[in-house]
């Protein structure tokens, strides 16, 4: 349930007309922090959210222009008045006009390349936050919102990655390593985190000698080949664990410290969840290198001391060390 304040804290701030400048970057900047405007120089917000600390700053910068400013402590007499004040930070416009971009957006996504669907998808990922971040009363729209947004990023990730797997239910098994050796492995070309990381654990933990086809698609997967992430492969999604985490407790590896953590970046980065702090990092690399390279034999080859460095440094526990 969204917790309702019954307090709010009230702006008020008197300008000589020579500021004109200082007041309209006040106004800029009580906007960015979700307040509603009474009137010219009389700003309100909940007492109680995280952006309420700002005004005393936003304050303090009015008297330094000599101008003046109050910080008031304010409560609704009675309910109405609190609905009242409460309608004040309906956000549905500001959801309304976002979709209506989102939508035009989603139209050009076949047209772009990958690096201008990425370039879409982060600017429209930072203009839903923002608007979230001063939601300080979802409703149906923010619901929606969220809806849409979660439609829009696997849109481009249906394009980014075409044949993306679907989630099977089951139980994963455990598979001896010793029938795995020397093997043909396939899976979908142009790699991303959870190939890239997968076929990087075949070779380096599972089967040494392994061979690679990278497909054009799943249904050209030799009968012959080992096929993994994609529907219908010999491993691929099950239940919430992406490809990388069912090799990992496939082949008895979910023990090893530094191959788990790199399976939570792996999970985080595939279907979504809590990243660690390296997963940023990882992305740009991956998507860097995916520019650089011409091929996937390349690209492994490359990525793939990236995921040394990776887990060595999550079996150490993730900490740097100081030089001597």
């Amino acid at each position: 349930m969204t917790a309702v304040p019954d307090s709010w804290l009230a702006l008020i701030v008197s300008l000589p007309s020579t500021r004109a400048t200082t007041r309209m970057r006040l106004w800029r900047a009580a906007k960015a922090l979700g307040c509603a405007a009474l009137r010219d120089g009389a700003y309100l917000l909940p007492a109680w959210v995280e952006q309420a600390a700002r005004l005393q700053v936003l304050a303090d910068e009015v008297v330094r222009d000599g101008g003046q400013a109050w910080l008031l402590p304010v409560r609704a007499r009675d309910m109405a008045e609190q609905a009242r004040y409460q309608s004040l930070f309906d956000r549905t416009g500001a959801f309304a006009q976002w979709l209506a971009e989102q939508a035009q957006a989603r139209q050009k996504l076949p047209t772009l390349n990958a690096t201008e669907r990425q370039r879409l998808q982060r600017r429209h990922a930072r203009a839903y936050e923002a608007i979230r971040g001063i939601d300080f009363f979802p409703g149906a729209s923010s619901i929606r919102a969220e809806a849409q947004w979660r439609d829009f990023a696997n849109a481009i990730e249906a394009l980014q990655s075409p044949g993306e797997p679907l989630a099977m239910d089951g139980r994963i098994a455990r598979r001896d390593r010793m029938h795995y050796q020397g093997r043909l492995w396939a899976t979908r070309r142009h790699l991303w985190v959870d190939r890239v990381a997968s076929a990087w654990l075949i070779q380096r933990f599972i089967d040494p000698h392994a061979r690679f086809l990278w497909l054009r698609a799943p249904a050209d997967c030799p009968a012959d080949a080992l096929g993994f992430d994609f529907n219908g492969a010999s491993f691929s999604h099950v239940g919430e664990r992406v490809t990388f985490e069912v090799l990992l407790a496939s082949f008895g590896l979910d023990g090893d410290r530094g191959l788990s953590r790199l399976g939570t970046l792996v999970h985080a980065l595939d279907v979504g969840g809590p990243p660690p702090p390296e997963a940023a990092g990882f992305e740009a690399v991956l998507a860097g290198a995916r520019r650089r390279w011409p091929n996937d034999d390349a690209l492994l080859a490359d990525i793939g001391g990236v995921l040394d460095s990776l887990h060595a440094h999550f079996t150490d526990g993730g900490h740097a060390k100081t030089p001597s």
